[in-house]
């Protein structure tokens, strides 16, 4: 094989990585996800190490990683997480049990769809902060007060994206079931959900990150553990390496959620799988 073919094929190998919706090599995908994060963490690492900032601005890679052993090995880390974790899967399921049937009978019922859609569509863009005071009114400053502000924070959004994933299905599939004579109930249990299922899985992946986003918010007021309050204690004190800290380790615990979430959607959907 000649120069000029090996670099004519090799012109071709990369342009396949940036053709519309083509499918890359495993090894190269891998490869990909870990070059941002390295190139980023190799720059934190010079920049502190020249002194370019100082440490109480930005801590080096080093002294964020000596506060998460401390944390880890007087038990302070696990203590906060687990409290973190039982409020974001309470307060998400809260919300998810609620906009699930919500979000399916806006996407099916035109009525339902008018006399929701104005009110949820108002709400989600009030700030979930505002309401703190008004949450400690109505739900003490125990845990039920955070759970309800991840509530709020999830419930408006998660509903109107499932309505949506509703509405997207192939209007066919339900001319086919009413042609077959199925009621609306069997056309929206036979058709309409196993046809939406795959999307909705996908809006659990998504709104259970912006739970996660919200956790520090959560935990502003009269918390006395959590991965949010071990932040905001942190901020009275510029302990940065402890902000630091945090905010990646709430970064790291969204991004395991969000892979459990794209893993059991391809198994549970597997026909789905191809069509993506």
């Amino acid at each position: 094989m000649s120069q000029t073919q090996a670099a004519h094929q090799q012109r071709q190998g990369i342009g396949r990585l940036f053709r519309l919706r083509q499918e890359i090599p495993a090894g190269i995908s891998s490869a990909a996800g870990f070059v941002v994060p390295v190139t980023l963490l190799f720059l934190w690492w010079l920049i502190t190490s020249l002194g370019v900032v100082k440490p109480l601005f930005l801590p080096s890679p080093g002294a964020v990683l000596e506060e998460g052993w401390r944390q880890l090995s007087e038990g302070i880390l696990v203590s906060d997480a687990s409290v973190s974790i039982y409020r974001i899967l309470i307060g998400w399921s809260a919300a998810t049990i609620v906009a699930v049937p919500v979000g399916i009978l806006m996407g099916n019922f035109r009525i339902i769809e008018s006399a929701l859609e104005p009110l949820i569509s108002t709400v989600r863009y009030m700030p979930v902060v505002a309401l703190i005071p008004l949450s400690i009114l109505w739900a003490g400053i125990g845990d039920l007060q955070k759970v309800l502000i991840l509530f709020l924070a999830t419930f408006f959004q998660q509903s109107l994206m499932i309505m949506d994933n509703v509405k997207n299905i192939d209007r066919n599939l339900i001319r086919a079931g009413q042609t077959l004579g199925f009621s609306n109930f069997e056309i929206l249990y036979r058709i309409i959900l196993p046809a939406a299922l795959p999307g909705i899985w996908d809006t659990f992946r998504i709104t259970i990150g912006w739970t996660w986003t919200f956790l520090v918010v959560a935990e502003l007021v009269a918390a006395s553990e959590g991965l949010g309050r071990r932040i905001m204690d942190a901020q009275r004190y510029l302990a940065t390496d402890t902000i630091l800290f945090g905010t990646l380790f709430i970064g790291i615990m969204g991004l395991l959620t969000d892979y459990l979430f794209k893993k059991s959607g391809r198994v549970l959907f597997r026909w789905n799988n191809q069509s993506r």
